[in-house]
C-alpha cells in the first residue's frame, strides 16, 4: 500500500484531503441544507393547502351566512399579516423572489441577514399561510425560493462555504424543485430569471441542490405532477388562431399586471412615508375588504391559490368568462396590499382563466387553451419564457406540446417586452438593495465622508 502511494502521489494527496474535515464538512452542511430545503417545502404545501380548506370549510357553501365571513375575516387577516411582517419579520412582504435576487447583488453578508435569515424563514412561511388561510389571492411557490435561498445561506455560515451568491441561487432554484416537483424549471429558473448574470462555475451546486431537494420531496409525497397529466394535444396546424391568442393576449395581460403591481407600489411606497405601518395597515385593510369582495362576487373562485380552478380547466372544465378578469384584480390587490405571498400559482390561474375564455370564444378544447394560456400568461407577469413552458410542460406530464407553449410563451415575452421593459422581480429587488445602501449611510454618519 506504501509502495502504491508512493507510486500515485496523486492518490496520496486525494486520499489526505479528502480525509480532511475542512474539505467534507462544507459538503455535508450543504447537503444536509438540500435536503432541508426539499423537506420545508413539502411541509410548507401541506400547510397552506390545509389553511386554504379551513377557509372554505369556515365560508362555507354560497348563499349561508357564512359565505359573507371573508368581508370580516380578509381585512383583519391581512391587517394582521402586515402588521407582522412590518414589525417582526421586516423583509418578508411580498413574493420573496425579489428579496433572493437582492441577496445575490449585496456583498456584505449583514446586509442580506435582512433579507434572508432563519427568522425570516419562520416569518415566511407563518405570515403566508395565515394570509392563505384569509382567503388572500397568493402563491407558496414564491415564498419557498426565499425559504430556499435563506435555508442554504445559513448552511453556508455554518459550513463555513464562501460561494455565497451561488449559493443563493442553488437554495432559489432548490425552492422553485421542490415546490412544483419541477427539477428542470428549477435550472432554468435560476438560469433565466434569478441569475440574469449567471456563472458557468455554480452549476454543480444548482443541480445537487435541485437533486437534494427534489429527493426529499419525492420521499416525502412520492412522484406527481402539479396539475395531474394533460390529455389534450394541441395541433398548431388546426390550433394556430389559438396559440397566437393566448400568446398575445396573454402576454399583454401578464405586463399589464407588472405595470400596474410596480405603479401602485411605487405610489404606496411614497404615499407611506412618514407614517409607514400606520398607512401600511390602511392598505392592508382596504386590499382585503377589496378582495373579499370580488372572492364573493365571483362565488368564491378567486379567494387562494386558484389552483383547483387551473387544475380542472387543465383537465378540461371550462371557467367563468370572466373569471380571469376577477383573479387578476384579486391577485394585484393582494400583492400590492404588503402581506407575504406569491404570484406563481394565482398567475397559472389567470393564464387558465384567458386560455379557457379564448378556447370558448375559438372553439377550441378548455384544456388546450388553458395550457397556452398559462404559458403566455406567465411568461408575460415574470417576462422568463422559458421558465414559462418548462414550467408547464413539467406540471402537466405532456411533453407533445413543447413547440406550441414555446411559442405563446415567446409571444407573451415579447408583448409584454413591448408594454412594459421593467421586469417585475427584479425592479423589486432594487427596492431591497436600495434600503440595505440607505440602512449602511445611515449607519455610518454623516461624517463618514460616504456619498
Amino acid at each position: 500500500m506504501a509502495g502504491t502511494s508512493r507510486k500515485y502521489p496523486m492518490l496520496r494527496r486525494s486520499r489526505a484531503m479528502w480525509g480532511s474535515r475542512r474539505v467534507w464538512q462544507p459538503r455535508l452542511v450543504f447537503w444536509a441544507g438540500a435536503l432541508g430545503i426539499g423537506v420545508i417545502s413539502v411541509l410548507f404545501a401541506v400547510l397552506a393547502d390545509r389553511a386554504q380548506e379551513l377557509f372554505h370549510l369556515m365560508t362555507g357553501n354560497a348563499g349561508g351566512w357564512r359565505f359573507y365571513l371573508p368581508l370580516a375575516v380578509s381585512p383583519l387577516g391581512f391587517v394582521l399579516c402586515a402588521w407582522l411582517a412590518h414589525t417582526f419579520f421586516p423583509g418578508s412582504q411580498g413574493s420573496g423572489i425579489p428579496q433572493a435576487i437582492a441577496a445575490r447583488h449585496l456583498r456584505d453578508d449583514e446586509d442580506r441577514s435582512h433579507i434572508l435569515s432563519l427568522k425570516l424563514v419562520v416569518g415566511k412561511i407563518m405570515l403566508t399561510i395565515v394570509g392563505l388561510f384569509c382567503g388572500a389571492s397568493i402563491g407558496r411557490e414564491g415564498p419557498t425560493v426565499q425559504v430556499g435561498a435563506s435555508l442554504m445561506l445559513q448552511a453556508a455560515r455554518w459550513g463555513g462555504m464562501v460561494q455565497a451568491r451561488g449559493l443563493i441561487l442553488a437554495g432559489s432554484a432548490a425552492g422553485i424543485a421542490a415546490a412544483f416537483n419541477t427539477p428542470l424549471a428549477g435550472i432554468v429558473f435560476a438560469i433565466e430569471e434569478m441569475g440574469r448574470t449567471y456563472e458557468a462555475r455554480t452549476n454543480g451546486l444548482v443541480l445537487t441542490a435541485v437533486i437534494l431537494a427534489g429527493l426529499a420531496s419525492l420521499g416525502l409525497l412520492g412522484n406527481y405532477t402539479y396539475f395531474g397529466v394533460a390529455r389534450e394535444t394541441i395541433s398548431f396546424a388546426a390550433e394556430w388562431p389559438l396559440v397566437l391568442a393566448c400568446g398575445i393576449i396573454g402576454g399583454g395581460s401578464g405586463a399589464l399586471f407588472s405595470l400596474l403591481a410596480l405603479k401602485a407600489t411605487r405610489r404606496i411606497r411614497r404615499w407611506s412615508t412618514g407614517q409607514p405601518l400606520r398607512r401600511a395597515l390602511l392598505v392592508a385593510a382596504v386590499c382585503g375588504l377589496l378582495v373579499a369582495v370580488i372572492g364573493i362576487a365571483s362565488g368564491g373562485l378567486t379567494f387562494g391559490t386558484g389552483y383547483m380552478q387551473a387544475r380542472g380547466a387543465v383537465e378540461g372544465t371550462p371557467l367563468p368568462p370572466i373569471f380571469f378578469a376577477e383573479k387578476f384584480l384579486a391577485g394585484l390587490l393582494s400583492m400590492i396590499s404588503g402581506i407575504p405571498g406569491g404570484i406563481f400559482a394565482p398567475s397559472l390561474a389567470v393564464g387558465a382563466g384567458i386560455g379557457s375564455s379564448l378556447g370558448l370564444l375559438l372553439g377550441a378544447s378548455t384544456g388546450a387553451a388553458a395550457l397556452l394560456g398559462m404559458a403566455g400568461y406567465f411568461a408575460g407577469v415574470v417576462q422568463a419564457p422559458m421558465t414559462a413552458f418548462v414550467i408547464i410542460l413539467e406540471m402537466t406530464g405532456n411533453h407533445d406540446n413543447v413547440i406550441a407553449l414555446m411559442l405563446a410563451s415567446m409571444l407573451g415575452y415579447g408583448t409584454a417586452r413591448m408594454i412594459s421593459h421593467e421586469p417585475l422581480y427584479h425592479t423589486l429587488s432594487r427596492v431591497f438593495i436600495a434600503e440595505a445602501i440607505r440602512r449602511r449611510r445611515a449607519e455610518a454618519g454623516p461624517g463618514s465622508g460616504q456619498g
